[in-house]
C-alpha cells in the first residue's frame, strides 16, 4: 500500500508546488494599484452564467433528434437556483465602471473616441470569429453526414444565442460618453413602463364586446396590431434599458457616487424585496432565466423583476468589496480569479461547445447519434430532465464539462489574446505581464 501511495503523494506534492509557483508569478505580475475585487466580480459573473447554463440546459435524444429541454420546466422547485446563477448584472456593473474609467482616461490622454471604441470592440468581438467559423463548418458537416436540420438548429442556437449579451454590451460601451452621467433611475423607470405596456392589458380592452359590429371588428384588428407593435417596441426598450441600469450604476461608481455601505444595503434589500414581491404577487415567472416553452421570460427581455434582482446583486457586490480585497491579497486566492479573467471571453464563448462536445462523445459511446433508435442514452446527459435523479447525474457530469472547456480554452485562447505587444499584454497565464500597464482600471 505504501508503494502504491507514494507516487500519488508525489504527484500531489508536485501539483501543489506548481500551483504555488504559478500563483506567485501571477501575484508578482499584478500591479499594486489594481483593484482585484473587480476582477473577482467579473469572474463570478462569467462562472455563474457558465454553471447556470450547464445545470439548466439538457440535450435530450428524442426519436433520433436532439432537442433542448430544461429541468426548470419539470422541476419548478429548482427555480431558486436560477436566481443564484443569473449573474449578468455583475458583468454590466463592472463593465460600466471600467468603460467609464477607460473613456475618462482616453479623453485625458487625448485619445480620439473612434480609436478608443475600436480597441474595446476589437477585444470584445475578436474571439467570436473563431466560434462562428468553427460552428459553420460543424453545421455543414453534420448536415452532410445525415443529421436532421432540427438537431443542427438546436445545437447552433445553443451556442450562438448567448452572444446577444455581447451585442448589448458593445452598444452600451459605445454609448458610454452619453450614458455615463445618466442616473440609473431613468432606465429603471423605462423598464417599468415597458413592462406595463407588455403586461398591463391591451389597447381598447372593451372592443371584444362589440364583436358583432363590423366597425368594431375593424377597430379590434387595428388594436391588435397596435398591441403587437407596442409589445415589440417594449421588448426592445427592456433589452436596452434593463442592462443599462447596472451599467449606469457602474458609471456612477467610477465617478465616486456609490460610497458607503448604506448604498449597498439599500440596493440589496430594496432590489430583493421588489423582485420577491413582483414574483409573489405581480405574476412574474419564478425563474430568473428563460424556460423553453414558457409564455413569459424574466430574461428575454429582462423584466422589472430581473432588473430588480440585478440591483440586489449590485448591492451585494458593493458590500463584498472589502472582504474580497482582503481575501485576494493572498496569491492562492488571487490565482484562480486572474486565470478566469485572462480567458473570460473564451470561457463565455466556448462553454456551451464544451457541453455539446461531451454530450456528442457520450452519444458515440452509448449508441448511434443520429439513428432512429436513441440507443443507450446516458443519464444526466441525454435523458429528459424530469426528476431529481437527472439533477444528481448532471452534477456528476460537470467535471467532464470543465475538462472539455479547459481544452477549448487551451486551443482558442489565442484569439482572445490578440497580438503580443512590446509591454506584454496578457501573453500567457505563465507570462502575465500585461497588468503592469493597466493600474487600477480593472480590465482583462
Amino acid at each position: 500500500m505504501r508503494e502504491r501511495r507514494g507516487p500519488r503523494v508525489l504527484r500531489t506534492v508536485h501539483a501543489v508546488r506548481g500551483f504555488r509557483q504559478l500563483a506567485a508569478r501571477l501575484d508578482a505580475a499584478t500591479p499594486p494599484g489594481r483593484d482585484r475585487a473587480l476582477d473577482a466580480l467579473r469572474a463570478l459573473a462569467i462562472l455563474g452564467v457558465v454553471a447556470g447554463h450547464w445545470l439548466v440546459t439538457a440535450l435530450v435524444v428524442d426519436s433520433g433528434r436532439l432537442r433542448v429541454a430544461s429541468p426548470l420546466r419539470h422541476l419548478p422547485e429548482l427555480a431558486p437556483l436560477s436566481w443564484v446563477f443569473q449573474t449578468l448584472a455583475l458583468f454590466f456593473l463592472v463593465g460600466g465602471l471600467v468603460g467609464t474609467r477607460g473613456h475618462l482616461r482616453a479623453r485625458a490622454e487625448g485619445v480620439p473616441y473612434g480609436r478608443w471604441i475600436a480597441g474595446r470592440a476589437g477585444r470584445l468581438f475578436r474571439p467570436v470569429v473563431a466560434v462562428v467559423a468553427l460552428w459553420g463548418v460543424v453545421a455543414l458537416a453534420m448536415l452532410a453526414g445525415g443529421a436532421g436540420l432540427e438537431s443542427v438548429r438546436a445545437l447552433a442556437k445553443l451556442v450562438l444565442s448567448p452572444m446577444w449579451f455581447l451585442l448589448v454590451f458593445a452598444v452600451l460601451t459605445a454609448a458610454t460618453p452619453l450614458v455615463s452621467r445618466l442616473h440609473p433611475v431613468w432606465p429603471l423607470a423605462a423598464v417599468a413602463c415597458a413592462d406595463l405596456v407588455r403586461f398591463g392589458g391591451g389597447v381598447l380592452p372593451g372592443h371584444a364586446d362589440a364583436a358583432g359590429d363590423a366597425a368594431w371588428d375593424l377597430v379590434g384588428d387595428v388594436a391588435g396590431l397596435v398591441d403587437v407593435a407596442a409589445g415589440d417596441l417594449a421588448r426592445l426598450v427592456n433589452v436596452a434599458a434593463g442592462w443599462l441600469v447596472p451599467y449606469c450604476l457602474g458609471a456612477a461608481w467610477a465617478r465616486g457616487r456609490l460610497r458607503g455601505r448604506a448604498t449597498g444595503w439599500a440596493l440589496l434589500l430594496g432590489g430583493s424585496a421588489t423582485a420577491g414581491a413582483l414574483v409573489t404577487w405581480g405574476g412574474y415567472p419564478g425563474t430568473m432565466v428563460g424556460v423553453p416553452g414558457a409564455p413569459v421570460s424574466n430574461l428575454d427581455p429582462p423584466s422589472l423583476a430581473a432588473v430588480s434582482w440585478g440591483l440586489a446583486q449590485c448591492g451585494a457586490a458593493l458590500l463584498l468589496l472589502g472582504p474580497l480585497r482582503r481575501l485576494l491579497r493572498r496569491p492562492a486566492a488571487w490565482a484562480p480569479v486572474a486565470l478566469v479573467n485572462l480567458a473570460s471571453m473564451t470561457v463565455f464563448l466556448w462553454h456551451q461547445t464544451a457541453m455539446i462536445a461531451v454530450t456528442s462523445i457520450g452519444l458515440l459511446v452509448a449508441g448511434p447519434p443520429w439513428s432512429g433508435d436513441a440507443g443507450g442514452t446516458l443519464p444526466g446527459l441525454h435523458t429528459p430532465p424530469d426528476g431529481a435523479g437527472w439533477v444528481l447525474a448532471r452534477v456528476a457530469w460537470l467535471p467532464a464539462f470543465a475538462v472539455a472547456l479547459l481544452v477549448c480554452c487551451a486551443t482558442f485562447h489565442v484569439h482572445e489574446r490578440g497580438r503580443p505587444r512590446s509591454r506584454g499584454r496578457y501573453m500567457t497565464p505563465l507570462g502575465w505581464t500585461s497588468m503592469r500597464a493597466r493600474g487600477t482600471e480593472g480590465e482583462g
